[in-house]
């Protein structure tokens, strides 16, 4: 079942289905920030972590609205998924290919001992960044989480990410802990 997210865009649940897309979106969310590393490695955290009990949502666009984008009807039209490395046809038979997507886990708040919504990944594919589409997603997984009983949600997001930064700043998202990395020469 499907929802209208913004004008022109839809939302639906994704499902077990969607596993290699997932990790699709995956690989190009790092990708985009780390453009000369390899990512296979994320194949094991979709195959450890993605379950029944880590929702998965996808935005479609939907054509409708003023927020037509050329290519982007013609990307319905023919079937075609905009993602690297995806095949010709969308994977999913007769519908649009997902522009965006949301994969939510649980944590337990450290401090508390609180279950709590834990974002994996949000990302939105370039044509369709500075549309509002990343905060009603953050607004529609904060209605989520309420609805669960939650009292917080997670995320981690890169230091050098400015554009999402600067997003959970506006939404009032604030740094709890710093996870702090050392590398380690094996030369001695």
């Amino acid at each position: 079942m499907s929802e209208q997210l913004l004008p022109g865009y839809i939302i639906r649940r994704g499902s077990a289905l969607d596993r290699s897309l997932l990790l699709k979106f995956m690989q190009r969310t790092y990708h985009d920030l780390f453009p000369n590393e390899d990512f296979s490695h994320l194949e094991q955290t979709v195959k450890q972590y993605f379950s029944s009990d880590t929702p998965l949502w996808w935005v479609e666009f939907s054509g409708e609205g003023d927020q037509g984008i050329r290519g982007v009807e013609e990307q319905a039209e023919n079937n075609q998924c905009s993602m690297p490395n995806a095949p010709a046809p969308c994977p999913r038979p007769n519908a649009q290919c997902p522009i965006a997507c949301l994969w939510v886990g649980n944590a337990i708040d450290q401090v508390q001992g609180n279950r709590h919504a834990h974002i994996f990944i949000l990302y939105v594919l370039p044509e369709h960044r500075r549309r509002g589409i990343g905060r009603a997603l953050m607004r529609y997984v904060e209605n989520w989480a309420i609805q669960r009983g939650d009292r917080q949600i997670g995320l981690q997001v890169f230091q050098s990410n400015k554009p999402a930064l600067n997003l959970y700043n506006q939404l009032g998202y604030q740094t709890q802990s710093l996870w702090m990395v050392k590398f380690l020469s094996t030369e001695q």
